[in-house]
């Protein structure tokens, strides 16, 4: 079993208990890896970032969706005293960025138009997104609900939108389906578990 995937009797089950060093250096490394084979497979620069931006833009997702899940069974303890929750949040604002990074020379270099009004609210996320680490502890459980809940309608938007080919060079694929089924299924499921978890007496 992966020394991240540890067994504990905390509020959280199968805790992702790892130092915030660990997961950085595994996620800048995944994001190297991705790049390295993309370059190997599609040596024009154009290609590389193109594909660089899709697979970096699934390893935050599945970031998201780990720290949602701790968020979600951790709940009621506070994203406060939740360490390894908070250092998950770093690690997808940090993996997230470099997709950004990914996508912005994609959208460059492949001359992609880019449309103001769809980038609003995917702005919105991204600021959400670098501020959470520093930010989402100090607040009220709302608006870290807000938080988790608008992050993954935005990612939800954008998979449908790949799903119905309306993104320029990416061709609707079963993982757009399943990455969209995940986040509804997954939202569903996490706002039931916290619902519950507010009826009960919070557990040291």
């Amino acid at each position: 079993m992966p020394k991240f995937l540890i067994y504990s009797k905390e509020p959280t089950p199968y805790r992702m208990k790892r130092s915030l060093k660990g997961l950085l250096l595994a996620g800048i490394s995944a994001e190297i890896l991705i790049f390295l084979i993309c370059y190997s497979i599609q040596p024009n620069w154009a290609e590389t970032f193109r594909y660089a931006a899709r697979y970096s833009g699934r390893l935050s997702f599945a970031v998201f969706m780990i720290g949602f899940y701790l968020f979600a069974f951790g709940h009621p303890r506070p994203v406060k005293e939740n360490k390894t929750l908070r250092n998950w949040l770093t690690l997808f604002a940090v993996v997230h960025l470099i997709h950004f990074g990914f996508l912005a020379t994609n959208v460059y270099l492949n001359e992609i138009p880019i449309i103001p009004v769809r980038l609003s609210g995917g702005a919105l996320a991204y600021l959400m997104i670098v501020g959470a680490p520093l930010l989402l502890h100090k607040m009220k459980l709302v608006w870290q609900l807000v938080y988790f809940y608008y992050v993954s309608a935005v990612m939800g938007i954008t998979y449908l939108a790949r799903a119905r080919g309306n993104f320029e060079g990416a061709e609707p694929f079963w993982f757009h389906y399943l990455a969209l089924g995940l986040i509804i299924g997954c939202a569903l499921f996490f706002g039931y578990k916290i619902l519950r978890a507010k009826k009960k007496p919070a557990t040291k």
